[in-house]
């Protein structure tokens, strides 16, 4: 049995991508992103509730606010690497993981935060941790 709460937002982002599977896309390009954060706990808290939904809104959008309306390809935490929708997913990811572990979220003990980043209604990624 797993409960799980999703939070919504978005971020604007512009980057190229290196490597000519990625054709056109190899220019400069803008992107925008619908983001979802997944957040999955094996049994509720005391409140009854996986994670605070105002708290955990409020992380994520402190995390996509340090990309969106950014060129990624002019970040340091991105040289050298393309930024393709699954890294993106990967690294905030990671931040939402550092945030619960900080206890930003008002959580019960999670077991997993997912990120899904949906390009547009017929693509989008998704990554995975277990906690």
């Amino acid at each position: 049995m797993t409960y799980s709460l999703t939070v919504r937002d978005h971020i604007m982002i512009a980057h190229s991508l290196t490597g000519e599977a990625f054709g056109p896309a190899q220019r400069l390009h803008g992107a925008t992103y619908v983001v979802d954060a997944t957040f999955r706990a094996a049994a509720l808290d005391d409140d009854g509730v996986v994670v605070d939904i105002g708290r955990a809104s409020e992380v994520l959008r402190g995390i996509l606010s340090l990309l969106s309306y950014r060129n990624l390809d002019e970040e340091p935490e991105f040289a050298g690497v393309n930024t393709t929708t699954e890294r993106l997913c990967g690294v905030i990811a990671e931040k939402l993981v550092l945030a619960a572990r900080e206890g930003s979220l008002g959580a019960a003990r999670l077991t997993g935060i997912g990120v899904t980043l949906r390009e547009s209604h017929v693509a989008w990624a998704s990554y995975e941790v277990e906690l």
